[in-house]
């Protein structure tokens, strides 16, 4: 292992795509309860969008190793744990540090890849998947015969909810600029074009009882609009605040004033339910049940990939030199799914 040595991308500071650094080195060695995983693919997600522009609300000091989750191989094992899981395939969620070629990773925070899945394919189900996942039935707890929307159904997160939701036998009303609407009636979702379309008024001429849930990453004016679609007994879920994020200012209030009005949404007596839902924050909170749920969750994803259920969108594959090109490219709003790194 120690042959091949260490490449990463760095990110030193709020700079253009192409300012990201490649750094190389000794690979990593693996300490008590870690392992180290040699990457197999790793993917680009709107966090390391905002992080590059010092907007990502809790990211680290510059600079550092982006790069959310990513699939693997198990290289090597630290004191305390199993020798035999070298040569595991392994899933990992670990919100920076992800892209480089050998990370070293808690041994408790991988989840096993079943046999047969490409790790690209893996891969745009990490983050994105268990993002949904947990979306949809943890948070909305959506039923058969319900309808939902999804803003930006074209993209990563979107791509999977779409499909998941679908499996789940809820219709889907799907937000996206006309290029994606064919891929996403291929998904089974009713498209509606957010650039030239009264996006409410759209969505009320489809749903005029309300939508069930919403799954909103654009924070802003729509997170308010999309409130308003719920049905009575309806969810809001917010994941982010995308349409802030080429501002200027201060990168917590966006997070801040979406936490005030789902607290307000919450209070008022009308029977429907407000989230802010970020994947990682369950896990200061408590890190077992995290990693409990992150394992059983992950677990479903991989089952309903294996059954057709979710097929893998992936918009591009780079290799992690090109680091830059797959970040403009991720940020060009003109793909559909997730672009992703491989070593």
């Amino acid at each position: 292992m120690n042959a091949e040595g260490l490449v990463e991308v760095v990110l030193p500071g709020k700079v253009e795509p192409e300012g990201l650094e490649i750094r190389k080195g000794p690979a990593p060695t693996a300490g008590p309860g870690q392992v180290v995983v040699r990457m197999e693919a790793t993917g680009v997600s709107f966090a390391e969008q905002q992080m590059r522009r010092g907007r990502y609300y809790d990211q680290p000091p510059f600079p550092f190793v982006p790069g959310y989750d990513l699939v693997g191989t198990v290289a090597a094992t630290g004191e305390g744990v199993d020798a035999e899981l070298v040569g595991t395939r392994v899933a990992a969620l670990v919100k920076v540090g992800g892209w480089a070629s050998y990370v070293v990773v808690d041994a408790a925070d991988v989840v096993p890849v079943p046999a047969g899945i490409d790790p690209a394919e893996a891969e745009t189900l990490v983050v994105n998947g268990i993002t949904a996942w947990q979306m949809l039935h943890r948070k909305a707890r959506v039923r058969a015969g319900q309808t939902v929307l999804v803003h930006g159904a074209n993209g990563g997160v979107g791509s999977v909810l779409v499909q998941l939701a679908r499996a789940a036998g809820v219709k889907v009303i799907g937000t996206a600029s006309a290029r994606h609407h064919d891929a996403l009636r291929a998904l089974g979702a009713v498209p509606v074009d957010y650039r030239t379309e009264d996006v409410p008024a759209r969505v009320r001429e489809l749903a005029p009882g309300g939508v069930d849930a919403v799954f909103d990453h654009i924070g802003g004016r729509s997170v308010v609009d999309s409130w308003h679609l719920l049905a009575p007994g309806g969810t809001l879920v917010s994941y982010g605040s995308a349409s802030t994020r080429d501002d200027q200012g201060s990168k917590q209030w966006p997070v801040l004033k979406l936490l005030g009005r789902v607290w307000l949404w919450n209070a008022l007596p009308n029977g429907r339910h407000a989230y802010f839902f970020n994947v990682w924050a369950g896990r200061a909170l408590n890190k077992d049940r995290f990693r409990a749920r992150l394992r059983d969750d992950l677990t479903q994803v991989f089952a309903a990939q294996q059954r057709g259920d979710v097929t893998a969108q992936i918009a591009a594959r780079l290799p992690l030199v090109q680091a830059a090109d797959a970040l403009r490219l991720a940020e060009s709003g003109t793909v559909t799914g997730k672009v992703v790194l491989t070593p």
